[in-house]
């Protein structure tokens, strides 16, 4: 479908680009490479921790002017996550801020009926948004949370109130730098003493000063290891919102006479549409981890290439990208990070189009993706971390600092091992089925098949899922002990579920490079992405009889091949990535 729209290109450079951004650079993420090359963006050395957040806000403002209106971009998925793959670049804490602003704060007011709501101050940023969903006892079981906004029906009003110390909303940025700021707080709505579940409410948290109003305790909390960001704990005592402070639609509203009613039997039910837009978080999170990979990459390969030592011969000096122990671990990172920008490139498409009969199967979809995209991140930037030796810890070199603020998108907008467990339970439970074995005996089949490559990923689904499913069925003392024994494999059976998406994604892209340069690069990417998966599990597909002794012998040797085939191309494959030149000549390492 996409084949016809990519337009011919001279180098196989652009045209991978083209594919990587599926032919929305310049039209969607040039504004944001050409912003956060410029000056104002540029790391600043010796900053304390309370500066760095003070200019990750005046940042935010920065980033607000560029935008050609803030609702356009939060109502626009693929324009949204586009931000989020620049931002983190070059601030991590300035792309938390604007990613809780943005999508978290402003999309709910927008997701949900606004009832005539002036959103003025904050489309213009005179007022920063924030959310305050999880509770210091309730994070992956945030359903569960104490908060209450109650209806006093004599003065019209709610009051929203911290009930007990658990209940304090945990680690929101609503410290007093960055100005005034508002939030959309989670609280169980109390009507006439029935809990009717958990409902967004509106509520103004500071002055202009970034003093607490009346009722709002903030206290900051310790430094993270992550983003730059105001961590604090906000409580309530008794604060009054006007009646038009609930977010309603059709999952909870209120009428004339302050009667309930929704749509939804299911508290949980209304619950998980109220932070509906933590989904559409997931998706921001992936994009934000896949835009600090590439760059990292980007500046590793840069500096495989400028940076000499030994060679093998006395007094000879070569670039270290010559040397296999070198290029093949970043190859491979190279590899998963096109598998990973491609299959989040297809996860957006998804969500952008799904009908409301495909919303859990995409929140599914996208929750999975989440968990992978962040969880490969950590391990490519540590790689190019790794290969730039002592120069990849300077904050300065753009990798350290990225790196361990990763560790925040590993973790928001849903833990990355609970998103997964809850996915690999609707995979066994809810009707999943694995695609069938291919009729072609192994023997009949090469390992440079790039089709095999991807039956032998759907073999390691087939097992996996099987081994959950017996697990499942045998006795236990109870439903934990049965799940416990499951759970292990269940998770396996995730983890070969979107690695089979993934070189899927990037199989795809071979078929829609015009130039034979271009769809030979794509292809072996996607030989090396899927045979170290295979490599990784030929134990199992052995046993299972979907590998032959013979091919598990050859896999090293078919690695290698495909691995001296990319090496000659490192550079051209992490130049489309499209890091600017402007942000890479500013780091030392590279000879600023």
């Amino acid at each position: 479908m996409i084949r016809h729209q990519i337009q011919r290109t001279e180098t196989p450079l652009a045209e991978l680009t083209d594919i990587l951004f599926a032919n929305r650079l310049e039209s969607t993420h040039e504004r944001w490479r050409k912003l956060f090359s410029s000056a104002p963006f540029r790391f600043q050395e010796g900053l304390t921790h309370q500066e760095r957040i003070a200019l990750s806000y005046e940042r935010l403002r920065l980033v607000n002017m560029a935008v050609d209106g803030p609702q356009n971009l939060v109502t626009d998925p693929v324009a949204l996550t586009a931000l989020h793959e620049w931002a983190g670049i070059v601030d991590p804490g300035m792309a938390t801020v604007a990613s809780i602003h943005y999508n978290l704060f402003l999309g709910s007011l927008l997701d949900h009926d606004r009832a005539g709501r002036d959103l003025s101050e904050y489309v213009r940023g005179d007022r920063i948004g924030t959310f305050l969903c999880t509770e210091l006892a309730h994070g992956n079981d945030a359903a569960q949370m104490e908060t209450t906004a109650t209806l006093d029906r004599t003065s019209g009003c709610f009051v929203l109130h911290t009930p007990t110390p658990g209940a304090a909303k945990y680690m929101p940025n609503t410290g007093p730098t960055g100005g005034a700021k508002s939030a959309v707080v989670a609280a169980r709505l109390i009507i006439d003493g029935e809990d009717n579940g958990v409902f967004l409410f509106l509520t103004p948290l500071s002055d202009e000063e970034g003093h607490p109003l009346p009722g709002v305790e903030v206290s900051p909390l310790p430094q993270a290891a992550s983003s730059p960001v105001d961590h604090c704990t906000t409580v309530f005592s008794s604060v009054r919102l006007p009646l038009d402070a609930l977010l309603q639609g059709d999952h909870g509203r209120l009428g004339p006479e302050g009667e309930f009613s929704s749509s939804l039997g299911s508290p949980r039910k209304r619950f998980l549409r109220s932070i509906g837009r933590v989904t559409a978080g997931k998706l921001c999170m992936s994009a934000y981890s896949l835009g600090v990979t590439r760059h990292a990459l980007a500046v590793a390969m840069r500096h495989a290439h400028s940076r000499v030592t030994s060679g093998m011969t006395s007094g000879q000096k070569v670039p270290l990208i010559a040397h296999r122990s070198h290029h093949a671990p970043l190859l491979d990172a190279v590899a998963t990070t096109y598998a990973a920008t491609l299959l989040h490139r297809s996860v957006v498409r998804e969500w952008t189009w799904a009908e409301d009969t495909d919303r859990e199967a995409n929140e599914r979809l996208t929750a999975v993706a989440k968990g992978w995209i962040t969880w490969q991140a950590r391990a490519v930037m540590t790689e190019c971390r790794e290969r730039c030796g002592a120069q990849g810890l300077l904050l300065a070199n753009g990798i350290a600092g990225q790196l361990a603020a990763n560790e925040g998108t590993i973790t928001a907008e849903g833990d990355n091992k609970v998103i997964w467990v809850k996915a690999a339970g609707e995979m066994l439970l809810g009707g999943f089925s694995p695609k069938p074995p291919s009729e072609i005996a192994p023997e009949h089949r090469a390992l440079t098949d790039p089709e095999h490559l991807q039956d032998l990923m759907a073999d390691l689904e087939r097992i996996w899922h099987a081994r959950a499913r017996k697990r499942l069925r045998e006795r236990a003392a109870s439903p934990m002990a049965r799940w416990n024994a499951a759970v292990t494999p269940a998770l396996h059976l995730v983890d070969s579920h979107v690695h089979r998406l993934a070189g899927e994604a990037l199989l795809t892209a071979v078929g829609q490079a015009a130039s034979p340069q271009a769809r030979g690069l794509l292809g072996d990417l996607h030989s090396l992405f899927a045979l170290r998966q295979v490599a990784a599990h030929s134990g199992d597909l052995l046993a299972e009889g979907r590998l032959t002794a013979a091919q598990v012998q050859e896999l090293p040797d078919v690695v290698e091949t495909v691995v001296a085939a990319l090496e000659p191309h490192a550079l051209t494959l992490t130049d489309a990535f499209a890091v600017p030149d402007a942000l890479l000549d500013t780091y030392p390492m590279l000879g600023a």
